[in-house]
């Protein structure tokens, strides 16, 4: 429209009478001053546009602030009644930006100071917060010589105590907010502006089979940690149990008229003394072992006395699967025809029992399952014949010390 207007604007001026010293311009100069003017109104016209463009997203952006401005005011009015915020401790801070009943709001002090009050604060239907308003108290540093004072042995001036509620951090993006915690916390349900702690003992327990930790699993302020029972220490992987050896590392209180026996999460000191007889006497030759003096000569009830009497110490876990090997008895060489193994006694009824395992061998079997602590006895005797004759009994007192633990 523009160009065809100064066409023939052009042309008439051309034509104008009186214009003696004027020449018509020619038709390629015509063209080439329209092209000329039609880029410029072409680029006139697309800034004009864009500016448009901008101005009305400039409007729309306010008028969306307006209407989400006037939609808070209104949930404000008809939404949950808020508490009036309430006020930080001085040398602390606060932690929680909703105010709404049934919100909590939590308080820090910082470091060098002690909380003095509640630590949440709840707001009520009445529209007022729970508990009192707490206080940041200085610690004194010699208050942890006074044993009327109560102050954790793992809070010091220089590092704040942990504590299970933490800022979150937020970013805006594209007109919404996304809020992150550190490792071990998880945005809170009621206030986005909070980082609760997670409990991974719970959450282990409740999500999947097994353990987080062996024995006990104890949880901190965005972690956790495992714990042993006394007379085992942690493993390398900070999460197992491994029992202490208290008679290979000398931890142990037994005299030198005792025999250490290492036990899972502890340790026995055991007395051994050689049994009396009717009418025979043994000598200690070892430490675990007693051999019969000899006989005199037609005394038929000391020579039915066992030669020997060994006594072994075993210790095991609670609810070991069975059955189980436990003790294996061996003669080093056999000077009659026959050997014969079998149980003395009731002791260890219906847990133990004895099988033959070769021709001068026999085993002893933990049959059930023994829920510790327990201690069990059996006595082994192994038996040598010549034409069914008698040549001596040897005897074996097994003592086993089930740990409460099944590691």
């Amino acid at each position: 429209m523009y160009s065809s207007g100064l066409f023939l604007l052009i042309f008439i001026t051309c034509q104008m009478p009186g214009s003696q010293s004027q020449e018509c311009v020619s038709r390629q100069e015509v063209q080439s001053t329209l092209r000329h003017v039609h880029k410029l109104l072409s680029a006139h016209e697309t800034s004009f546009l864009q500016s448009v463009r901008s101005l009305r997203k400039k409007l729309d952006l306010l008028h969306n602030n307006t209407i989400k401005h006037g939609s808070n005011i209104n949930a404000g009015k008809n939404s949950t009644p808020i508490c009036l915020p309430p006020n930080p401790p001085a040398n602390g801070r606060m932690l929680g930006q909703v105010f709404k009943v049934g919100h909590e709001v939590h308080f820090l002090c910082n470091p060098g100071f002690q909380l003095s009050g509640p630590e949440t604060r709840e707001c009520l239907d009445s529209l007022r917060w729970s508990g009192e308003e707490p206080t940041c108290q200085r610690i004194d540093a010699g208050a942890h010589n006074n044993p009327t004072t109560s102050i954790p042995t793992s809070t010091s001036p220089s590092s704040p105590p942990s504590v299970s509620v933490r800022p979150s951090r937020c970013i805006e993006f594209q007109d919404s907010m996304h809020c992150t915690c550190e490792q071990g916390y998880s945005i809170s349900r009621q206030d986005r502006s909070l980082c609760t702690d997670i409990d991974e003992c719970e959450l282990f327990r409740m999500t999947q089979a097994g353990r987080l930790c062996l024995h006990m699993c104890m949880n901190t302020a965005g972690s956790y940690y495992c714990q042993c029972p006394t007379g085992y220490s942690i493993s390398k992987d900070n999460r197992g149990c491994q029992d202490i050896d208290e008679c290979e590392t000398a931890a142990h209180n037994c005299t030198k008229d005792q025999v250490c026996v290492n036990t899972f999460g502890g340790h026995r000191c055991m007395v051994v003394e050689c049994p009396r007889f009717r009418n025979a006497s043994y000598i200690k030759t070892s430490p675990l072992q007693c051999e019969r003096n000899p006989c005199v000569q037609g005394n038929k009830a000391c020579l039915k006395a066992p030669l020997s009497i060994s006594f072994h110490f075993m210790s095991v876990v609670s609810n070991m699967s069975t059955p189980r090997v436990l003790f294996r008895v061996s003669a080093a060489r056999v000077l009659g025809d026959a050997l014969r193994f079998g149980l003395l006694g009731s002791r260890g009824a219906g847990h133990f029992t004895l099988q033959r395992s070769s021709r001068q061998s026999g085993e002893l079997l933990l049959v059930e399952p023994v829920q510790g602590p327990a201690t069990l006895e059996a006595e082994v005797e192994m038996s040598e014949l010549e034409r069914r004759t008698l040549l001596g009994r040897y005897v074996t007192k097994v003592t086993l010390f089930v740990s409460p633990y099944s590691f």
